[in-house]
């Protein structure tokens, strides 16, 4: 039923819990079919994914606080501490919360446990229940700001390079990222008010199920408890309606139009970046350095340091654009359907927003749990660490060792030569 059904990432199903909870869900649906703002076919998808979906978020949340415990480790090496690694950390912690907090409920959703009615509804799981959707909406929210930040500070890193060491220092960096997980909870103060536990008398069965004469046995009248609104939010049904706008417009939509904007300006200034470098590479050469007494090709000499410094460059770029990309496919059609159930009401809620719930929390979560596998593909840096941290010693009795010191987690390369200056010739 709707009334014991809540979405922990999305704010929404726990807007509408208690409008189905009073009428047990009859009389709304029954004015939803004759709208069908989405057909059948969505209803008949929710029906068929519902008995999967616990078991399909418990597995994600299992993988994901792996792989974001993980991402912590790296990313705070002391040889990996960087302003974007620092916020990449926020972002991974934020997300290591969401998971831990969900796989509660994904275990509660699982159709293998067979809860009784009486079992669902007790005083504690319902304090859980609005516990959780509040906690993991909040860090969800932290996760969505921390990631606007990363790109706006990739964005100063590759178009102002001049400015990145004054802008986006450490210090600064941190500030944002205190700021994300002080700020944010505060957003969520219409939610924490608008709702409460309230018991409600039911006739139960010996199995705890609702009460039926032929099958049932002895009837028992027990107390059972559900999140609903608040007397404030009963008093002032304007709370309600700033719950949906703060939802779709301040966490979703406004985070998503700034990362568009910013992905579309950071891929330009990267092929800006690109075209400026290969014009400079053009233009070098015929130039000659000397270097230990030998003549060295100027280009040469870049592609062995600095062009392979701008390489990672990009490859970092590359990288945290493709978390940009992943986070606006995931987090955008969340936004417009919560701003459509904002302006289209309760019907469209019922019959389009909460039939997809599910996918878009299941969606939600892959997206705080894929970062690891970006990291290891695109970052070569993370890599290493990652290896040199996990492997084991016994491997490097037969893996090669790498030419390059700097490829190592604490290496770094000193460069004895003496350089002279450039001559033309």
């Amino acid at each position: 039923m709707l009334e014991e059904k809540m979405n922990v990432t999305e704010m929404g199903h726990l807007v509408m819990n208690d409008s189905d909870a009073s009428t047990g869900g009859t009389a709304d649906n029954s004015t939803v079919r004759e709208l069908l703002y989405c057909g059948q076919g969505l209803d008949d998808f929710h029906t068929s994914y519902s008995a999967i979906h616990g078991i399909i978020c418990l597995l994600v949340c299992i993988f994901g606080s792996i792989a974001n415990t993980l991402n912590i480790i790296v990313l705070t090496r002391r040889e990996m501490r960087s302003p974007t690694n620092a916020i990449l950390t926020g972002l991974a912690i934020a997300d290591l919360l969401v998971m831990l907090d969900y796989m509660p409920y994904a275990v509660y959703m699982s159709p293998y446990m067979q809860f009784s009615r009486e079992e669902r509804l007790t005083y504690s799981w319902s304090w859980y229940v609005m516990f959780h959707s509040i906690f993991a909406q909040i860090c969800h929210t932290i996760s969505i700001w921390l990631t606007v930040t990363l790109a706006v500070w990739r964005y100063i890193a590759v178009a102002y390079p001049q400015k990145n060491r004054i802008w986006c220092g450490m210090t600064n960096t941190l500030l944002a990222i205190t700021s994300s997980y002080i700020v944010c909870p505060m957003v969520g103060i219409p939610l924490y008010l608008s709702f409460s536990i309230k018991p409600h008398v039911e006739q139960l069965g010996s199995d705890g199920n609702p009460y039926k004469l032929s099958t049932n046995g002895t009837a028992r009248n027990i107390t059972l408890y559900r999140t609903s609104t608040s007397e404030l939010a009963e008093n002032y049904p304007t709370l309600l309606n700033v719950n949906f706008w703060i939802y779709s417009v301040v966490i979703k939509l406004i985070p998503c139009i700034a990362l568009t904007i910013l992905s579309l300006r950071l891929i330009a200034a990267l092929l800006e970046a690109k075209r400026r470098r290969k014009q400079l590479t053009g233009n070098s050469k015929g130039m000659k350095q000397i270097v230990d007494g030998r003549v060295v090709d100027v280009q040469q000499k870049k592609s062995s340091k600095n062009m392979d410094k701008e390489k990672q460059t990009d490859r970092t770029t590359r990288m945290l654009l493709a978390v940009l990309l992943l986070f606006l496919i995931t987090e955008f059609p969340q936004g417009i359907l919560g701003l459509l159930s904002a302006l289209l009401g309760k019907h469209f809620f019922y019959n389009c927003y909460l039939k997809l719930g599910d996918l878009m929390d299941v969606l939600a979560l892959i997206n705080s749990a894929i970062n690891f596998i970006l990291y290891c593909s695109m970052s070569r840096q993370f890599r290493n660490t990652f290896n040199y941290l996990f492997r084991p010693k016994i491997f490097d009795k037969w893996l090669p060792v790498a030419q390059n010191e700097e490829d190592t987690p604490a290496g770094r390369r000193n460069q004895d030569g003496a350089t002279t200056q450039i001559t033309q010739v």
